[in-house]
């Protein structure tokens, strides 16, 4: 699959939250919702970007903007990275990668001049339609949760 645009209709799916419970993109049906995928817990880029989140928590709130994060990782290990950082807003587990895939967050990048397959740091904000309201693709960690917010004042 490659890469999501603006206007596109964001792919559907369902995956179990830190707790084991299902998370649907139809439950945010009606509200933006940010959708964000990440290589693996408890990693320094991972965590800068995941506390960023959550710092800006509130004003994604206030602007009525819920947050998931979606990595490949197990329920324990989001579990553990929650409790590690006090993280306040869902984790989502891609295992098959399908969901990444889906949204073009999954593939070849190049890291350090080495070509790899993986998680290709991307961010979401989904329109109240269902669709991709606007797509982030290769982002940096540090600063990125700003960026996004920015983007829901603009």
């Amino acid at each position: 699959m490659g890469t999501l645009a603006a206007g596109d209709k964001a792919p559907a799916f369902t995956l179990a939250d830190h707790d084991g419970k299902k998370v649907s993109l139809k439950d945010f049906k009606g509200q933006q919702v940010v959708v964000y995928f990440y290589p693996r817990d408890d990693t320094p880029g991972c965590t800068k970007e995941a506390c960023q989140f959550n710092d800006n928590l509130r004003a994604f709130t206030r602007a009525k903007v819920p947050v998931l994060g979606i990595s490949a990782d197990s329920a324990a290990k989001h579990q553990a990275f929650r409790a590690k950082y006090g993280l306040k807003f869902p984790l989502l587990t891609d295992a098959d990668h399908s969901v990444g895939e889906a949204y073009g967050a999954w593939g070849e990048k190049t890291l350090y001049g080495k070509k790899s397959v993986g998680v290709i740091r991307s961010t979401f904000l989904i329109a109240a339609d269902g669709t991709v309201a606007r797509p982030w693709y290769h982002v940096k960690a540090d600063g990125h949760a700003a960026k996004v917010l920015a983007e829901l004042d603009a």
